[in-house]
């Protein structure tokens, strides 16, 4: 019965399933036509001009840092001034070889970015450092150290173990009729 309840189902199933469509158009459409009437302003839009108020025709600034750290031994500067459109700098830095790099720089809108870089030998001398001397050792025995003790043996369990049992076999004949 219960088999006869699955077909049904599956038969009710499958008449109720529609047709699936494609995915994709079979065919091109054409594209929409962009429409033909177009309507002139009728008064133009007058922008306003905003003005920042902020803005300064003739910027001047000017910074200058300098670090000297003894723990990483980083020791840098930088200076720079603004007057209009002119710029002018230098930096310098410690390189990793103990020369001193500095670089002046001018940047104005006729000439554009120019750099000048310069290195100054190093301040401290650095010393060469000797190349380690190699020292050949005797191999020596390692002291002789008393034998471990021994561990007991391990403990033995005793589990039972399986034992085949014979198979027996029950045959069931029909009755001998009386």
């Amino acid at each position: 019965m219960a088999f006869k309840f699955v077909a049904f189902a599956a038969l009710v199933a499958v008449a109720n399933a529609g047709v699936l469509a494609p995915g994709v158009p079979l065919a091109y459409a054409a594209a929409p036509a962009a429409p033909l009437a177009y309507a002139a302003p009728v008064a133009k839009a007058v922008v306003a001009k905003t003005v920042d108020a902020d803005y300064d025709p003739h910027p001047q600034y000017s910074y200058a840092y300098d670090v000297h750290d003894s723990l990483t031994g980083d020791a840098k500067s930088q200076q720079e001034t603004r007057d209009g459109d002119l710029v002018q700098g230098s930096y310098s830095l410690l390189e990793a070889d103990g020369t001193r790099r500095i670089v002046d720089y001018t940047a104005d809108p006729v000439n554009g970015f120019n750099a000048v870089v310069r290195k100054e030998p190093a301040a401290v001398a650095v010393k060469a450092v000797a190349a380690p001397s190699l020292t050949l050792r005797t191999p020596h025995p390692s002291p002789m150290l008393p034998p471990l003790p021994r561990s007991p043996p391990p403990l033995r369990t005793l589990l039972p173990s399986p034992t085949p049992h014979p198979l027996r076999t029950l045959l069931l004949s029909p009755t001998p009729p009386p």
